[in-house]
């Protein structure tokens, strides 16, 4: 019976954990997609631009298409006073435009 009571509280035990362990989604935090919902982009979200990077979705979601995708696979967008020229598949910054 004791080795039942033990093995039944790890098996709970690790049925909690599981879910505190497994990776958070990505994109925003729930605090700023409340934000972010709302029309306010997160502060500092212009520090994370760099060529190379890649652009959350819930940022790109708040611009507007500057030039449509061309035959490269580029799109032009501006969010707030920012252009940017991105992959369009995946969102990767490929050049800051100002």
């Amino acid at each position: 019976m004791n080795k039942t009571v033990m093995a039944l509280t790890a098996a709970l035990a690790m049925s909690i954990s599981i879910p505190v362990l497994a990776a958070p989604p990505h994109g925003l935090p729930p605090g700023l997609q409340k934000k972010a919902a709302h029309g306010n982009l997160p502060p500092g979200w212009q520090k994370k631009l760099a060529v190379g990077h890649r652009l959350d979705r819930d940022i790109y979601a708040h611009g507007h298409i500057i030039s449509p995708v061309d035959d490269r696979g580029y799109i032009t967008v501006e969010i707030e006073d920012r252009r940017l020229r991105l992959l369009a598949a995946t969102l990767e910054i490929v050049d800051i435009l100002n």
